[in-house]
């Protein structure tokens, strides 16, 4: 994924470099890899175990196919030094039939702001204006209210259920080209 910009966010493409730093939990590599500060609080290993659960072997075998699409957010000209403030995450490349799994998350300090609904927007028209993909999914507990606005901004609709082996129900979402 290129980078690009929206009209608050720069997106970052998360890279091999970073992730192996991030991995190897060298948080100052990290940073000059992408050439701004991570949020206190991230990389984290909920947020390792989440957007990297393939081993890195996996990730080094093929980045294109796992990394493909995801993005770091940081703000444009807030005032203060580059700043990574979330992510948007695919669960790599689309499948067979052209569905493509996203996942987002913004650092506390900076939620409620619109940032996951402006940083997910831009990576999803990306991807839908991909040839191989048909459409874009994403999955949040029925609980999570914030994350289902975001979803419901997106313009996806409610597809269905699946579980999650450890927290139960997720709700399904998905956008079509």
């Amino acid at each position: 994924m290129p980078g690009m910009r929206t009209a608050r966010l720069e997106l970052v493409p998360v890279t091999l470099p970073m992730v192996e730093a991030v991995l190897a939990g060298d948080r100052a590599a990290a940073e000059a890899v992408v050439g701004a500060a991570l949020p206190e609080t991230w990389p984290g290993d909920a947020l390792i175990a989440r957007a990297f659960h393939p081993s890195l072997d996996a990730i080094r075998a093929d980045p294109a196919r796992r990394l493909w699409g995801d993005s770091l957010l940081l703000p444009l000209d807030d005032g203060g030094p580059r700043r990574v403030i979330g992510s948007v995450i695919f669960h790599g490349r689309p499948d067979e039939d052209g569905v493509a799994e996203v996942g987002y998350g913004v650092e506390e300090s900076s939620q409620s702001k619109g940032f996951a609904t402006e940083g997910t927007r831009a990576c999803v028209e990306w991807a839908l204006a991909q040839p191989e993909v048909r459409s874009v999914i994403a999955t949040t507990f029925p609980w999570h209210a914030a994350s289902r606005r975001v979803i419901e901004k997106l313009g996806m609709q409610q597809i269905g259920t699946r579980e999650h082996e450890v927290f139960g129900e997720l709700w399904v979402f998905q956008l079509e080209r």
